[in-house]
C-alpha cells in the first residue's frame, strides 16, 4: 500500500548510506523508479517555479549553503504550446549563479555573463573549443587567444610545393559541383565596402582560378 505525507518530512542517518531509494520491480520496459516533482498548483501562472533540487553543505564558518541547485519553470502554459525551462546553478564567490539554462528556443550558456570560460575537450585537445568570458574572446583549438577569433592547427605538416600537404587550419568548401561554382571569404568595415578573396571552379573542372574583388 502507498503513502502519502501532509507535511515536511526529514529522512536522517548518522553515516553515508543512502537515505532514500526508490525501486522498482517491474520487468517491462517502460520506466521505472520514477522520482516525480509535482507543484499542483490551483492558479499557475507563467514564471511560476514548479521543482528545485539544491545540493546543500556547510562552510568553514558552519553555515548552509547551497553549493548547486537544479530549478524548472513554466515558461509558457498554454494548452497545446506548453514552453518549460530549466536552469542549473552553481556556488561562485559566495553567490548563487545561474550557468546554463534550457527553454523552448535554445540552450544558453552564461546568461548572467559572470566571468567564467567555457571550454569543450576533444580527444586530443584540452581546448578543442575555448570562450575567454573576461576578454570576451573565442579559440578553437587553443586557449591562447588575442583576437576576437583565433583558429590553431596543430600539426607537424608544412607547406609542400607539390601540393601534397597543407597545415589546414579552416576549409571553406562549395560542395556543389560544375563549372562557375564558388567560394567567398568576404572582409569588411562599418561603412568603408567590402573585400572578397573568392576560389572560382574554371570551365574543365580540375581547378580554380583566385579572384581579388572589392565592392563599394
Amino acid at each position: 500500500a502507498g503513502a502519502t505525507i501532509l507535511d515536511g518530512t526529514t529522512i536522517s542517518t548518522a553515516d553515508n548510506t543512502d537515505q532514500l531509494t526508490l525501486t522498482s520491480t517491474d520487468a517491462d520496459a517502460n520506466n521505472g523508479p520514477n522520482l516525480r516533482l509535482y507543484r499542483n498548483s490551483s492558479s499557475p501562472a507563467n514564471s511560476d517555479l514548479v521543482g528545485n533540487i539544491d545540493f546543500e553543505g556547510r562552510n568553514n564558518n558552519s553555515q548552509d549553503v547551497v553549493y548547486g541547485s537544479i530549478e524548472a519553470q513554466i515558461s509558457d502554459l498554454t494548452d497545446g504550446a506548453e514552453h518549460g525551462s530549466v536552469f542549473f546553478k552553481s556556488m561562485i564567490g559566495g553567490t548563487l549563479q545561474e550557468r546554463f539554462r534550457l527553454n523552448d528556443t535554445s540552450v544558453v550558456f552564461n546568461e548572467g555573463s559572470i566571468d567564467s570560460d567555457f571550454r569543450v575537450e576533444s580527444n586530443g585537445n584540452t581546448h578543442m573549443l575555448f570562450v575567454d568570458a573576461g576578454n570576451d574572446r573565442v579559440g578553437i583549438g587553443t586557449n591562447s587567444v588575442s583576437e576576437p577569433l583565433r583558429v590553431q592547427a596543430d600539426s607537424d605538416t608544412d607547406f609542400s610545393a607539390s601540393g601534397a600537404e597543407f597545415n589546414r587550419a579552416i576549409m571553406l568548401k562549395n560542395s556543389t559541383g560544375g563549372a562557375a561554382n564558388c567560394v567567398s571569404l568576404a572582409m569588411a568595415t562599418e561603412s568603408n565596402g567590402e573585400v572578397f578573396l573568392t576560389t572560382v571552379q574554371n570551365s574543365s573542372n580540375d581547378a580554380a582560378d583566385f579572384i581579388i574583388s572589392t565592392r563599394a
